[in-house]
């Protein structure tokens, strides 16, 4: 059975690991190995101690009995869009590969609009790979849709990403 919590400081070794391990699952392929590396060493646990101090981050963690299976993180809008109401942002949404498909992700991103809404937010952002099309179809259920290109940066190499956006 799948349960949830918010994420606490003492999770951050594991918010590391599962956010690099995922990453690398998914992505790990796209990139050269001197681009890869440095990226995933910003995923540290130091970085998630930052993030899980700061009230403005949030993260939903999701595990099935004692196994991590994926997160779910909203923070403060960083992409580069001009904005025409209170917004959030979807920074992260992800589950290690073994556990797509099973729900998880829905109850998650179920989660992080009903966040969004709770803190005021008017319209949810999010950055996704062009080629990501399973994670495409997942906004698109939700209602988001695409805003503009955006380079997201791995190490040297430059990501051609989407923005899309939930108007709440």
């Amino acid at each position: 059975m799948i349960s949830y919590r918010d994420a606490a400081m003492d999770d951050a070794d594991l918010l590391a690991d599962i956010s690099g391990r995922s990453f690398a699952l998914t992505f790990g392929h796209l990139y050269r190995e001197e681009d890869l590396q440095p990226f995933l060493e910003r995923l540290n646990a130091d970085g998630w101690r930052g993030e899980l101090s700061d009230p403005r981050y949030q993260v939903r963690l999701a595990f099935e009995g004692e196994t991590a299976t994926g997160f779910c993180k909203i923070g403060p809008l960083t992409l580069p869009v001009e904005t025409r109401a209170p917004a959030i942002e979807l920074r992260q949404l992800y589950l290690l590969p073994e556990w797509h498909g099973v729900g998880i992700a829905q109850s998650l991103m179920d989660w992080a609009l009903g966040e969004a809404r709770r803190r005021g937010a008017e319209e949810v952002y999010l950055s996704v790979f062009t080629e990501n099309y399973r994670a495409q179809a997942f906004y698109r259920r939700y209602g988001f849709t695409f805003v503009k290109p955006y380079h997201f940066m791995v190490g040297e190499q430059a990501d051609e990403d989407e923005i899309w956006k939930l108007t709440l």
